[in-house]
């Protein structure tokens, strides 16, 4: 999400606040917040796909494969 979309979601609340809004800038408002949600919920999906957890037992169990979905990768690492 680009700089110009979290000012517009910035704008639209403290007008909201101050004047009201529109039904056409509330869905506005909505459809921007849904999108923002979805960005944050995205990067933070990568960056725990990322995460490796070293077990007790010395074994290597990636988050992203465990909990996301994400395929898992013959690396030679005893899982």
């Amino acid at each position: 999400m680009d700089e110009k979309k979290i000012a517009r979601i910035n704008e639209l609340y403290h007008k909201s606040k101050a004047e009201g809004l529109t039904n056409k800038e509330k869905q506005e408002q909505a459809q921007l917040r849904r999108e923002y949600i979805e960005t944050i919920r995205s990067n933070l999906r990568g960056q725990m796909n990322q995460i490796n957890i070293q077990e007790e037992d010395g074994s290597i169990t990636n988050l992203g494969e465990k909990f996301g979905g994400k395929p898992s990768k013959s690396n030679g690492i005893p899982q």
